[in-house]
């Protein structure tokens, strides 16, 4: 897949972007320490403008992020970045592409919203959905110092 932006898409345009583990089927990102890294991670990217992060959401073994990039350094490199700093300060190895959607209307990105917000409830992971705790949405009482 290129993971190019079209031209006529619209700078600040969020995408629903999924990040898989190498290894499948096991518990990587959602242990304690590797959470807290990745988490923050997160933030420092968001917050040092890198990338607008709508929503970051890991599970056991693959993460999500609902996310808008600068136009001038684009989600290819930055997925790339994003990758070799996690793996080499969490000792994660990620699959080697990734997947990546346009929501094209408001409908369509609540609903991947939702999809990813209750992915943790769908794995039986937690009883209820806001329960997870491996999960980051920047909010107004969230901001940098």
């Amino acid at each position: 897949m290129p993971h190019t932006t079209p031209s006529w898409v619209d700078l600040g345009s969020l995408f629903f972007i999924t990040l898989c583990c190498a290894e499948r089927g096991k518990n990587q990102l959602c242990q304690d320490e590797t959470a807290r890294r990745l988490l923050e991670c997160a933030k420092f990217y968001h917050y040092k403008g890198d990338w607008y992060c709508r929503l970051f959401l890991l599970m056991p073994d693959h993460l999500h992020v609902l996310a808008a990039f600068p136009f001038d350094s684009g989600m290819k490199p930055f997925i790339r970045k994003f990758k070799i700093y996690t793996g080499q300060t969490c000792g994660i190895r990620w699959q080697r592409d990734f997947f990546d959607h346009r929501p094209r209307n408001s409908n369509e990105l609540d609903l991947k919203l939702d999809y990813v917000r209750q992915n943790p409830l769908r794995a039986g992971l937690v009883v209820r959905a806001e329960d997870w705790k491996y999960r980051w949405e920047p909010s107004a009482t969230d901001e940098p110092a």
